[in-house]
C-alpha cells in the first residue's frame, strides 16, 4: 500500500491560475476552423468565435491565452491584421504549411476571444523580423487611452476603450526560428525592445516576458540573465522555457499518437518527467541572479509532439489525443504546482487541433480530448494554496532504461477551505492501494472524479465520449485518513471537506 502524506497546516506557495494557461498560434487549424470561423459561418458563433469551442474552454476556466505564436510571432506584423477585413494583407505562412494567411483574425479578434473566455491576455511581440517602433506602436494601439495617432486608429477601427495586456513576450524562440541569435545578442535586444513596451496605465502594468531556453540549454539562461542583469538592474517579470515531450527523442521520427506499445508508453512518461530536472536546473541559474524569485519561470510551450496523423498536412501538426496524453498533462500540472515558488505560468501547446490540443474540430463537429478532461479536473487548483505533501513511489516500466515512478501528486487548499488532491497512476496494468494521511486534520466528507482507460483510448468524431471523467466514490474516510484503490492508467481528483 502506498501512502500519501499531507500536512494542510504547511502552505508552500500560491498556485497562479496561469499555471493552467493555453497557447494559440496561427498554425494549421488552431485559429481558423478551430476557434474562428468568421461572422458569416453557418457554424454557430459569436463575432466569429465558435460557440461550442468557447463554451468548452470556459468549462476548464482558461486563465490566460498566448498569441499569435510561436514561430509565427516573429514574422507577424500587427498592422496587417487590423482594419476592414477585405483590405487586410494576404501572406504565405512560411513556417506552417505554406498556406495563405488572410489576417482575418488579428488584434481585435484576439481581444474579443479573450473577452468571451474571460481570460488574461498574453501577446507575443516580433523581435526576429520586427522593429522597436513596430512593437512600441502595437502596445500603444492596444493600451493607450489618450489622444495619439495610434489610439485614434484603434477607435477608428471600432474599439473606443483601450484593452489590457497582462503579459507581453519580447520575442519567441530567438535562439531558433526567432532569429538564430546568440544569448548575449538577444539579451541586449531584449533590454532595448522592452524599454518601449510601455505601461500607459499604472493600474494595469504589463508584465514582460523574455525569451528563455530551449529545453536543457542552460547556457542560454545564464547568458541572457547575465546580459540583462550586468548592472544589477532587471527589466523582466518572466523568463520563458520551452520543452516538448517526444517519445523517441528524435525530431525526425517522433512516433505515432495512436499506434504505440508499452515501451513507448513508459518512454513518453519518462521524457515528460524530465520537466522537473529542467525546472530545477534553470531555476538554480535564475536563483543566482534573482534569489528573491521576482522573475517567474514561464513555461509557455509544453506538451506532446508526435508525427502528424496520416493524410494530414505535415505543416499543420494535427495529432490525436489518448490516455497517454492525459497522463502527460496530469504529470506536468502536478509538477508546475509543486514548483509554484518559481513557475508562475505555463501554456500547453496548443489549444485546438494542434499538438496536445484540449479540443479537436472537424467542420461543425467538436470533441473534447482526454487532456481537456485533465484540465477540467485540475481547475480546482486555480488560485489555491499549495500544501505540503509527499507520496511513496516505486519504479515501474517495461524495461530498466524507461522506468518511472508509479505515482505523481499535488495537493492544494482552495479559498473555501477544501483540500484538493490530484494523483496520477503511471502504471499500465497495476492498480495501487492508497492511504492518504492528513496531519492533524480530520476529513469530514469526500467526493471525486477519475479518468481512466486503455493506454491508447481516445475520442473520435464518431465516438466523442469514449474517454471521459467518471464519478469516483470507492473510498473510505476514517478520521485523518482516506483509503482507496487508484486504477491503473488513471488521473484522479479528490475534493475533501475538513
Amino acid at each position: 500500500m502506498a501512502k500519501l502524506y499531507v500536512n494542510p497546516n504547511v502552505k508552500k506557495g500560491h498556485l497562479n491560475p496561469e499555471l493552467q494557461g493555453h497557447f494559440s498560434e496561427h498554425l494549421g487549424r488552431c485559429i481558423y476552423e478551430g476557434i474562428y470561423v468568421g461572422e458569416n459561418s453557418e457554424i454557430p458563433n459569436v463575432n466569429g468565435m465558435r460557440t461550442d469551442v468557447v463554451e468548452a474552454l470556459k468549462e476548464i476556466r482558461v486563465p490566460v491565452l498566448r498569441w499569435p505564436g510561436g514561430c509565427f510571432a516573429d514574422e507577424y506584423h500587427w498592422r496587417d491584421g487590423i482594419g476592414p477585413k477585405a483590405g487586410r494583407k494576404k501572406m504565405i505562412n512560411t513556417h506552417w504549411g505554406g498556406v495563405v494567411e488572410d489576417n482575418s483574425f488579428g488584434t481585435h479578434e484576439f481581444m474579443e476571444l479573450c473577452r468571451q473566455l474571460g481570460c488574461k491576455t498574453y501577446i507575443n511581440g516580433n523581435v526576429g523580423s520586427g522593429t522597436v517602433q513596430e512593437m512600441s506602436e502595437w502596445v500603444e494601439y492596444m493600451t493607450f487611452e489618450g489622444v495619439s495617432p495610434l489610439a485614434d486608429l484603434r477607435r477608428a477601427n471600432g474599439h473606443e476603450e483601450p484593452w489590457t495586456i497582462d503579459y507581453f513576450g519580447v520575442g519567441n524562440e530567438n535562439w531558433g526560428c526567432g532569429g538564430n541569435m546568440r544569448p548575449q545578442y538577444y539579451g541586449d535586444l531584449y533590454r532595448r525592445y522592452q524599454t518601449y513596451v510601455r505601461t500607459y496605465d499604472s493600474k494595469k502594468p504589463i508584465r514582460k516576458v523574455a525569451c528563455g531556453a530551449n529545453a536543457d540549454d542552460y547556457h542560454w539562461t545564464d547568458k541572457v540573465l547575465e546580459t540583462t542583469f550586468d548592472h544589477g538592474y532587471g527589466f523582466m517579470n518572466g523568463l520563458s522555457l520551452h520543452y516538448y515531450t517526444l517519445p523517441t527523442g528524435n525530431w525526425g521520427k517522433k512516433g505515432s499518437a495512436l499506434e504505440f506499445d508499452e515501451k513507448d508508453w513508459y518512454r513518453t512518461l519518462k521524457a515528460t518527467l524530465k520537466m522537473e530536472e529542467l525546472i530545477t536546473r534553470h531555476g538554480a541559474i535564475m536563483d543566482q541572479y534573482d534569489p528573491q524569485k521576482r522573475i517567474g519561470m514561464i513555461i509557455d510551450e509544453w506538451g506532446t509532439w508526435y508525427d502528424v496523423e496520416p493524410g494530414t498536412n505535415p505543416g499543420f501538426l494535427y495529432q490525436q489525443n489518448t490516455m497517454r496524453d492525459a497522463l502527460v498533462a496530469g504529470i506536468n500540472l502536478n509538477l508546475f504546482n509543486k514548483h509554484c515558488d518559481r513557475v508562475k505560468m505555463a501554456n500547453i501547446a496548443q489549444m485546438v487541433n494542434v499538438l496536445q490540443a484540449v479540443i479537436l474540430t472537424e467542420g461543425d463537429k467538436m470533441i473534447k480530448t482526454p487532456t481537456w478532461s485533465v484540465f477540467h479536473m485540475y481547475s480546482c487548483h486555480q488560485d489555491g494554496e499549495l500544501v505540503e505533501s509527499s507520496v511513496e513511489t516505486r519504479k515501474i516500466g517495461a524495461e530498466e532504461d524507461v522506468q518511472v515512478p508509479n505515482l505523481t501528486e499535488s495537493v492544494s487548499c482552495s479559498k473555501d477551505g477544501k483540500l484538493h488532491v490530484t494523483l496520477t497512476n503511471l502504471s499500465l496494468d497495476q492498480a495501487e492501494e492508497m492511504e492518504c494521511v492528513f496531519v492533524q486534520t480530520g476529513i469530514k466528507a469526500a467526493k471525486g472524479t477519475v479518468l481512466t482507460g486503455a493506454m491508447n483510448a481516445h475520442n473520435t468524431f464518431e465516438a466523442p465520449d469514449q474517454v471521459h471523467e467518471e464519478e469516483f466514490s470507492a473510498f473510505t474516510v476514517a478520521g485523518d485518513r482516506v483509503s482507496f484503490t487508484l486504477p491503473a492508467c488513471s488521473v484522479l481528483h479528490l475534493e475533501l471537506e475538513v
